[in-house]
């Protein structure tokens, strides 16, 4: 039967074959953010493994890191923590600073070339800071500062990459479809946390519908070993906000929400 398609077929049959991304270790990736947070805490992130066209944004807008105001300045870290995407060769940290000057509570993305989590090629954070929709950064620490997002143990326990980005997508999506809340698998102990505002459980008090603006430019590091999607984007919803939203999933339901808006 080959023989008898046109030569232009056979040739893209056996040729044109989707390049399989190179996936980035876990290790590389959770140890390059560990240097992140350590060049955070000392107020110089120029001192990372930069590539030479690394790209900083923050607050989804272009900033120079040697001059951005969160950055340029060391920070007293209370709490940090991060998960990795060896898919996309990403990482998502999360950082409070509660008890320095100035109080700030940070999520950010970094990306790396493709099998390379050793460099950094974008660094994309949303600060939140004194002013920031429900920022108190002292009760954002006093809710969360002893859960666990540890490594889910069990393979066969951890929840596939495709729902950890349905669940984000719904979620982000509640504003504008009066349909996403109900397909969302939420847990009877969820918890969700909004700077000084605390929710529990989860599925109370959500929105179901009523914009007509997607919440959009949507980035996202999904790690299903930690059973976690953070999404960082603008909350169009609500007037084109700079926002993060982390949601741990367990046992195939929501445990956690994690919301960090500018």
């Amino acid at each position: 039967m080959l023989s008898r398609l046109p030569f232009a077929v056979i040739w893209t049959s056996i040729f044109s074959i989707t390049p399989i991304r190179a996936a980035c270790t876990r290790e590389d990736l959770l140890t390059t953010a560990a240097q992140f947070v350590a060049a955070v805490e000392a107020g110089d992130l120029t001192s990372l493994p930069l590539s030479a066209d690394a790209t900083y944004q923050e607050n989804n807008a272009p900033a120079a890191l040697d001059t951005t105001a969160v950055f340029s300045q060391p920070l007293k870290i209370d709490l940090s923590r991060s998960t990795a995407d060896t898919v996309e060769c990403a990482s998502y940290t999360l950082v409070i600073s509660a008890s320095g000057a100035t109080p700030y509570v940070l999520a950010t993305q970094l990306r790396h070339p493709e099998g390379d989590a050793t460099t950094i090629t974008s660094i994309d954070t949303i600060a939140a800071t004194t002013g920031s929709l429900f920022f108190d950064a002292s009760k954002t620490l006093g809710y969360i500062h002893n859960k666990s997002w540890a490594e889910i143990e069990d393979p066969a326990q951890r929840p596939s990459r495709d729902l950890l980005k349905q669940v984000g997508d719904a979620y982000l999506d509640m504003w504008t479809d009066a349909n996403a809340a109900d397909t969302i698998p939420w847990g009877t102990n969820c918890e969700r946390v909004e700077g000084s505002s605390y929710t529990r459980p989860c599925g109370e008090q959500l929105p179901h519908g009523g914009s007509a603006q997607r919440n959009g430019n949507r980035r996202y590091v999904i790690d299903e070993v930690v059973g976690s999607v953070d999404v960082l984007c603008s909350f169009d919803s609500l007037g084109s906000l700079p926002d993060s939203h982390e949601i741990r999933v367990e046992g195939g339901l929501v445990k956690y929400v994690h919301t960090v808006t500018v």
